[in-house]
């Protein structure tokens, strides 16, 4: 991009142009040298500025090159340390711009990498610079999270109970951004705290409760099932007993808490901003899975993993045929939102969004409060949720085959009942099975009919001349599914490789769900609508740290080393290396070829790295490999 170009593209207007052929100087701007000198406190080698602009406070300086190295950032930063010293007080966006092609680099306040805004790739307008430095947009993702435990710790006084908080939080959440929208307001303050507190203490409890119900009704104007979810969220959350029981001061107290502690440290506009409200949401879920072991809420960085694996982009479109309370599909609209906003102007980003929003995320639910919970997530995130079906997986083939899906991510339930099951999955079961109480595929027959789904859907392409389509599929299932522990899983496995391809199996930490379900599980990827070949080699990977801690409380918590760099992310890097390269290491990998009567885990093909081996390393597969018998009944204890 030439100068002139830069310039257009953040306005003529705001050009500050102080000497000849448009260029700024900071000796013109002091007086002379010395004075320059004397304001910055020592000698100066660089002052002339190659573009300035200037508003509402803002300074963005631009050094151009033809193509810029990593040593230009010094004179940047020498522009920057005089643009201080002569205009105090002033918001500095630096940026490195190449002449020869659209390449660019963006600082904030200084030039250093604590600084650099790495999700500034195009050269934007000036409104989009003064934007970055709204005091009302700022994330801070340390003190969300430790205000959300102060917050249950709330919740938990008002005697609001477990399982309901989550939701509760998610439409009161809803409730303020309404109140705030209304206000004008630009920032989230104690003048803005006040106001509002002015107009809630007017209102009566029960008006606040219908302020709520009114902000839902609205969001889902044009929402499929509308009718449905205002039901759910009158008798799960707005009807409850113990929260009618709420006084007006105790609403004040919630609602100030939220907008003061929680709301005004989320841009909900940014990528990091889109991941601080899904850790804000799903935070709730943790204390409501130590109430009911049965749940297993999918862990964020797992989700996320799962979209790394799947590749999921801005052109995708992603299924989640038991979506629970939707993390999948929040996590994989925040991936596909932040991949809008790469190489696009915020303009240009807007469009690619909505059509995100829109035409990308597609759901399923058969629970009514894990269906509210996935309703109130997506609104949370700015989707108007149009495309969450409520209903059984089962019964959604035309919904699925419409949605026609490029990647589907699913954590299905491990022990669903037999009846709720289709007759053409059960023949090959044993009549124990079919009057069981819980599913004997151990969720497999999940997996199994979304597969069918899309072989059907890929036939009738076929058949009216179009393309035919390869799926992508990540989905948690329990360990036993993937050993294949009765006839009736292997069987499964067996069918499941006829029309797909087996891409990799992880096996997961244990307790991966803590605190809620117990079940150890692994994540399988398959190509769907690829039959699986006999020479094939899958990747197994041994995931079972992830960096993570069991906290009193607060579930399973990421950790940090003594740089505050996050564990998990190193240990991702390494999951997704191995996996993309399909490399076989001792002690993390394997690559097999195997079958449907094969082991589906690492732990039976890889090898061991003697170097690294304790005996409490010893000790404790023995004892895992005891509680195994134990649990499925092949030991008994005297």
């Amino acid at each position: 991009m030439n100068r002139h170009e830069m310039i257009d593209r953040i306005g003529k207007e705001y050009l500050t142009a102080n000497i000849e052929a448009g260029e700024y100087s900071y000796v013109q701007e002091a007086g002379s040298k010395e004075k320059l000198e004397k304001a910055v406190g020592h000698a100066v080698k660089h002052f002339k500025l190659d573009i300035r602009f200037e508003n509402n406070s803002v300074a963005v300086l631009i050094e151009t090159k033809q193509s810029f190295t990593k040593a230009d950032e010094k004179q940047l930063a020498e522009y920057v340390e005089e643009e201080r010293a002569l205009h105090k007080g002033i918001k500095i966006i630096a940026i490195l711009a190449n002449t020869n092609n659209d390449k660019i680099k963006v600082w904030r306040y200084f030039v250093d990498d604590s600084h650099l805004l790495k999700e500034e790739t195009v050269l934007d307008t000036m409104e989009h610079y003064v934007k970055l430095f709204d005091t009302a947009r700022q994330n801070d993702k340390e003190r969300v999270m430790k205000n959300t435990y102060d917050l249950n710790e709330l919740l938990h006084k008002k005697d609001i109970d477990e399982k309901l908080r989550s939701q509760f939080v998610g439409t009161t959440l809803l409730y303020i951004k309404d109140m705030v929208k209304k206000t004008g307001a630009t920032r989230i303050d104690d003048a803005l705290k006040d106001k509002l507190d002015d107009v809630w203490k007017m209102m009566s409890a029960e008006e606040i409760r219908a302020g709520i119900k009114n902000t839902l009704d609205n969001l889902l104007d044009n929402s499929e099932n509308k009718t449905k979810k205002i039901e759910l969220l009158q008798k799960n959350v707005l009807n409850d007993q113990k929260v009618k029981k709420l006084k007006i001061k105790d609403w004040i107290e919630i609602l100030d808490t939220i907008l003061m502690d929680i709301y005004r440290y989320i841009d909900a506009d940014s990528s990091e901003g889109q991941d601080i409200l899904n850790l804000f949401f799903i935070a709730f879920n943790k204390y409501t899975g130590k109430a009911d072991k049965n749940q297993a809420f999918t862990p964020d960085h797992i989700t996320e993993f799962m979209c790394r694996i799947t590749d999921v982009d801005r052109t995708k479109v992603v299924l989640d045929g038991t979506c629970g309370s939707g993390s999948f599909l929040v996590q994989a609209m925040v991936k596909e939102i932040a991949d809008c906003r790469r190489d696009k102007t915020e303009k240009e980003a807007e469009e690619l969004i909505r059509q995100v929003k829109e035409k990308h995320i597609f759901g399923i639910e058969v629970e009514e409060k894990a269906y509210g919970l996935s309703t109130t997530n997506m609104l949370i995130h700015g989707d108007g949720n149009s495309n969450i079906k409520f209903g059984s997986i089962f019964d959604s083939k035309k919904f699925i085959m419409e949605a026609d899906p490029d990647i589907i991510l699913m954590n299905p339930p491990y022990n669903a009942k037999p009846i709720g099951i289709p007759a053409a999955y059960k023949t090959t079961w044993t009549a124990k099975a079919k009057d069981g109480k819980e599913d004997p595929t151990k969720g497999f027959v999940f997996v199994h009919f979304i597969s069918d789904v899309i072989k059907e859907l890929n036939d009738l392409k076929e058949k009216a001349g179009k393309p035919t389509k390869q799926v992508k599929l990540a989905v948690l299932l329990p360990v036993a599914a993937a050993i294949g522990t009765s006839d009736i899983i292997e069987k499964e496995k067996i069918a499941m490789l006829e029309n797909n391809t087996l891409e990799a199996v992880f096996t997961l930490p244990n307790e991966i769900f803590y605190p809620g379900a117990s079940a150890c599980a692994c994540c399988m990827l398959f190509t769907l609508g690829k039959p699986h070949s006999e020479e094939k080699e899958t990747f197994f990977g041994y995931c079972k740290d992830d960096g993570f801690k069991k906290k009193k409380n607060l579930g399973r918590v990421e950790q940090f080393n003594v740089d505050s760099e996050s564990l998990w992310k190193k240990i991702e890097k390494e999951w997704l290396y191995l996996f993309r390269n399909h490399k076989a290491e001792p002690g993390k990998s394997a690559t097999v070829v195997v079958n449907g009567e094969s082991e589906w885990l690492c732990e039976a093909y890889m090898k061991t790295d003697y170097n690294t081996l304790k005996e409490e390393d010893f000790q404790r597969t023995l004892n895992d490999y005891l509680a195994y018998l134990v649990k499925e009944g092949n030991i008994y204890e005297s």
